[in-house]
């Protein structure tokens, strides 16, 4: 910033009167307000979450759930998941399950319910923090499926896979485990070969592959 050092003292020029003064500080006085508000409401929120802070902690494992998220989490959808019969049962309630609308062959919009819009919110934002964690099976994910379908149904695949793992932990009691970035291409590594040579292909290479001859 000192290159612009000029510019600041530029800007800073001008007049500081008295009704300046008075909406300054009432600025101040509602941010106060509103920090004192939010620090009142955390500490209501703590006293009520303590009967599930083991859970909660949990639900912290998942990439790109934080302690606010998984406060929402267990707010919305309980710690008991024998009212979801299967992670898909969660799914459709919370409104991140897409829609499976075919008829005569022809697939047209599969979308989603509409769910709890607090829930939905809160899984939107979980999957956008979880895009940005290195080598995982969410992040790939959504790079994954953005190209194809869309960032916004990316984000909903993604919101949905965070809810089927909630589900599965919260039943069991067990940590998150991460499947990692490369899981689909060791689950179909032939699909992920023909992807890698129709890319080549595209921009106007000739493919042709050999098996690698594997020493004995």
């Amino acid at each position: 910033m000192r290159k612009k050092i000029p510019a600041l003292r530029e800007a800073l020029e001008g007049r500081f009167e008295t009704e300046h003064a008075l909406i300054v500080s009432q600025i101040l006085a509602h941010l106060d307000f509103l920090d004192e508000a939010i620090a009142r409401l955390s500490a209501e929120i703590e006293e009520r979450i303590a009967p599930f802070a083991a859970q909660r902690d949990l639900l912290t494992t998942i990439p790109g759930v934080k302690q606010r998220t998984a406060e929402v989490l267990i707010a919305e959808i309980d710690v008991d998941m024998s009212a979801f019969p299967t992670p898909k049962h969660l799914a459709s309630w919370a409104g991140v399950c897409p829609g499976n609308n075919e008829s005569g062959g022809k697939r047209r919009s599969g979308k989603t319910r509409k769910g709890s819009k607090w829930l939905r919110a809160t899984l939107a934002e979980a999957s956008m923090a979880a895009t940005l964690t290195k080598d995982s099976y969410l992040a790939k994910q959504y790079q994954r499926l953005r190209g194809r379908r869309g960032p916004a149904k990316a984000v909903t695949a993604v919101g949905h896979s965070i809810l089927t793992a909630a589900w599965h932990m919260l039943g069991t009691g067990e940590l998150y485990h991460d499947l990692g970035g490369d899981y689909h291409t060791r689950q179909h590594p032939d699909r992920a070969t023909k992807r890698l040579v129709r890319q080549l292909e595209a921009l106007g290479h000739h493919v042709t592959l050999e098996p690698r001859q594997v020493a004995a």
